[in-house]
């Protein structure tokens, strides 16, 4: 048996290499395009695709060009955290877009990223820089807050050790900070992210439990900053938040 050496690429890595090569930047590319983001010869980028694609997980237009397929959206559907979580919480982010016509967003954590999973655009021109299957650092975003706060607390400090990225003059970059905002948040279980994606929004979270009573995701509002009022929006977000956790099963302790 031929052992490869250490750190050598798999066929499961190839054909994960093709598939990573899609993002939100790049959602339709070439075969060339392919083989050049994924770093592989154009032969082997050719059989690979050729397989994904008579599987379904890519899809090849007329001019050539190929999408992510249907058929991995049917995998995604069997997520727990994805499209079977989006369906339990969507009734209850439906009452938080009625109660204030503002951006509602469901989200959950994947390493030192929130990824988000559902979005209800608001009537507000604020400028939010999110869609499904988005990605954004824990640390400069009111789901990830909510979600960073109440993570183990040795992946808090290796958060909060690993450098903190800045989008704006507002992103939280200085750890000593960010771990007085976490225990804020813990003590009063609404995370606010002011100003720092874009300098015009602000965001309101509240933390989601599951069945266990861990906390599984995170909803949140994003309003206009000069007109927000925080006091006024968190109660509305807890009662969101509130929602979902009891249909996913959670029960809170009774004093």
């Amino acid at each position: 048996m031929t052992v490869l050496p250490r750190g050598a690429p798999t066929a499961a890595d190839r054909l994960l290499s093709v598939l990573a090569a899609f993002d939100h930047e790049h959602p339709a590319l070439s075969l060339t395009d392919i083989s050049r983001r994924a770093g592989l010869t154009l032969t082997t980028a050719h059989r690979l695709v050729g397989a994904l694609t008579e599987w379904g997980a890519l899809e090849r237009d007329e001019s050539g060009v190929y999408h992510v397929g249907l058929r991995l959206w049917e995998v995604a559907a069997l997520a727990p955290r994805g499209l079977a979580l989006r369906q339990i919480a969507l009734p209850y982010l439906e009452d938080l877009y009625e109660a204030t016509h503002e951006n509602v967003q469901l989200a959950v954590r994947d390493g030192r990223d929130v990824v988000y999973i559902e979005w209800l655009s608001g009537r507000s021109a604020v400028g939010v820089h999110i869609r499904i299957g988005a990605r954004w650092p824990l640390h400069a975003t009111g789901v990830g807050l909510a979600l960073l706060a109440h993570g183990e607390p040795g992946f808090q400090e290796e958060y909060c050790a690993g450098g903190l990225a800045s989008f704006t003059s507002y992103t939280i970059t200085d750890p000593g900070r960010l771990r007085r905002v976490l225990a804020e948040v813990r003590r009063s279980g609404i995370a606010v992210s002011d100003r720092q994606i874009t300098e015009d929004a602000l965001s309101v979270a509240a933390p989601v439990r599951g069945a266990d009573g861990t906390v599984a995701a995170a909803v949140s509002i994003v309003v206009p900053h000069a007109d927000a009022q925080v006091p006024v929006l968190a109660p509305a977000v807890r009662v969101a938040a509130r929602g979902i956790s009891r249909a996913l099963g959670w029960r809170p302790e009774r004093a």
